[in-house]
């Protein structure tokens, strides 16, 4: 029986230690993934996946760091007890291995999901509250509105193309494009 630990972070500006010195306890190997929980491959993820047997035991600091959704995380639950695999959850002292510790990990894992849930709306909600209140949500424009009055002029009066416009401002034909299509200045 062997206790395989999987741990990922986003980003390679993510530090792993906090998960490392909580893993290394409970495992007997430890493998290290930089992708998005999102990414459709996760290299690493599928290797360990691979590799796990029956009567081993596939160590997680948390359920975040391992799977997507409640869904994918009890679908992979599944998968796992089936081929006699079990899941500790070293973050929440959970083993998967014992009913109650499976009762408990479903419970845990709908909390974490409502969580995410509820955040969603609430970044939604107040996305529209400062949308209704006139602010700009996302990326500031490349370009100000006077900048772009110019480059409308500059390409009307002159026979520059687009791009050699788009480069006196340091952005590509295709930005200044979008930006005067958004700003009524093209035609």
């Amino acid at each position: 029986m062997k206790r395989i630990a999987y741990l990922r972070v986003s980003t390679s500006e993510q530090k792993p230690d906090r998960q490392i010195d909580g893993l290394n306890p409970f495992c007997d190997e430890l493998h290290i993934e930089t992708v998005s929980a999102v990414s459709k491959s996760r290299p690493t993820y599928d290797m360990v996946m691979r590799r796990l047997k029956p009567g081993d035991v596939f160590v997680v600091w948390a359920l975040d760091r391992a799977w997507r959704s409640t869904k994918d995380a009890l679908n992979e639950i599944d998968k796992l007890k089936a081929r006699g695999i079990g899941i500790h959850i070293a973050s929440m002292s959970i083993d998967t291995s014992s009913p109650f510790g499976k009762l408990l990990y479903i419970f845990i894992s709908a909390l974490a999901e409502f969580e995410r849930d509820l955040l969603s709306e609430r970044t939604k909600e107040g996305m529209a509250a400062a949308r209704a209140r006139g602010k700009r949500i996302g990326r500031p424009p490349k370009l100000s509105r006077r900048q772009l009055e110019n480059a409308a002029r500059r390409l009307a009066d002159t026979d520059e193309s687009i791009n050699a416009v788009a480069g006196r401002y340091g952005v590509s034909g295709w930005t200044l494009s979008r930006a005067l299509k958004r700003e009524g200045l093209s035609s």
